[in-house]
């Protein structure tokens, strides 16, 4: 099935200037490349009975696409038993690019990722505390500066993506940041006019959704709930048929700040009990005697932990996230529950409570079954998902991109 989140909404009427025709054209170049993208190589035969397209106009679509200069042919390794030739396969051009940038309270990654979600490049620069915006932005224009040799000789880069652990707005602008200390800052603009670039600005965690559901175990899955765990936070991202739900402003899935406990320990957001203040890293990293480690690290000392604070703590986070998962369940009723980061660690050493947590039966859900998953793109997680920010025009509008 393809991912419905690909597919352009189509206006009632076309705007000045543009048949019906222009429109529907726009809409199956966009539907092949958004294919392309996610899927990888695919055959002629392959995109014409994903898109229900006919030969003639698939070829025609990627013989568009290819003087565009944002599809390839590759050699399948399939005989075609005629002549002995191997079969050609089309791929995205993954030297059209965008830069991913993500602000975390001890660090700032910038990589560079083509399509097809290839990362090509990476830097992170260690930070001993959250950067100020203006120092987020000098740190990122100086890594894209040292990339810019390779750039300018290899890529075509499209734009920026940044993913920010806060609720950011539309327009890029975040309101407010608990864990940077960011508030009401126009970080995109900001960092689009360092650039010279299109800079796009999201929540991580519904960036973290969007990702999963293109790339990892949500491909195909129309309605997907996702819950990462960083460091210092919890965030949601939710897909709902088909469409990552936005809410006003773009402040939608602050599941984070869902009260579990409501005598519960204090949260950022000021109030006491929250998901992201009961089931924390921050309070599990001094039982285990380590500090910062990251989520595959955090597996092997979860897989071996015989210390009682350690389990005892373990089985009570566990508690508060299952109270929560019951909870958005029943409220969004996904096809898939994602966990990542943290959350993903919690859930490869306690699958068996957590599974039950999403066994719920609401009014009208008989037969239903719900699948838990970690995240599959585990630390390209947020990598690639930035990316898709600054991929959205591009893959909605390919012959739009004279790049």
């Amino acid at each position: 099935m393809t991912p419905a989140v690909f597919e352009p909404a189509t206006p009632l009427a076309p705007p000045a200037g543009r048949t019906t025709n222009d429109l529907i054209r726009q809409q199956n170049l966009a539907s092949v490349l958004a294919l392309l993208h996610s899927r990888g190589a695919l055959s002629r035969a392959q995109l014409g009975a994903m898109t229900g397209l006919n030969r003639s106009t698939v070829t025609g679509l990627i013989m568009e696409l290819t003087e565009l200069g944002l599809v390839r042919e590759a050699p399948s390794g399939e005989r075609t038993g005629k002549v002995g030739r191997p079969t050609l396969d089309l791929e995205p051009e993954d030297h059209v690019a965008a830069l991913s940038v993500r602000a975390e309270p001890h660090a700032v990654t910038v990589a560079l990722v083509g399509l097809g979600g290839v990362v090509h490049a990476r830097l992170r620069h260690d930070t001993a505390s959250a950067p100020s915006p203006r120092r987020f932005v000098q740190i990122v224009a100086s890594s894209v500066e040292a990339m810019r040799a390779d750039i300018d000789r290899h890529y075509r880069v499209v734009g920026a993506g940044l993913a920010v652990p806060g609720l950011v707005n539309a327009n890029g602008s975040v309101l407010v940041s608990p864990t940077l200390g960011w508030r009401r800052d126009p970080v995109s603009a900001r960092l689009s006019d360092e650039l010279g670039m299109p800079v796009t600005a999201g929540n991580d965690a519904s960036i973290g959704a969007l990702a999963e559901s293109r790339f990892g175990v949500g491909v195909g899955v129309g309605n997907l709930l996702y819950l990462g765990g960083a460091m210092h936070s919890i965030g949601g991202g939710l897909i709902i048929d088909g469409t990552l739900l936005r809410g006003t402003s773009g402040y939608a899935g602050e599941l984070g700040h869902t009260v579990v406990d409501p005598r519960g320990r204090a949260c950022v957001c000021g109030r006491r009990g929250c998901l992201e203040a009961e089931v924390s890293l921050d309070i599990l990293e001094p039982l285990l005697g380590r500090r910062k480690l990251d989520e595959d690290e955090l597996d092997v000392e979860l897989g071996v932990a015989r210390n009682p604070r350690v389990m005892t703590e373990v089985t009570r986070q566990v508690e508060m996230l299952s109270l929560a998962l019951t909870n958005f369940v029943n409220a969004f009723a996904p096809e898939t529950v994602v966990l990542s980061g943290y959350l993903g660690a919690l859930l490869s050493v306690s699958r068996e409570r957590l599974a039950d947590a999403v066994r719920v039966h609401p009014l009208g859900a008989e037969g239903r079954t719900i699948r838990l998953e970690r995240a599959h793109l585990r630390s390209r997680l947020m990598l690639i998902g930035p990316a898709e920010l600054a991929f959205a025009d591009l893959l909605s509008n390919p012959a739009g991109f004279r790049g």
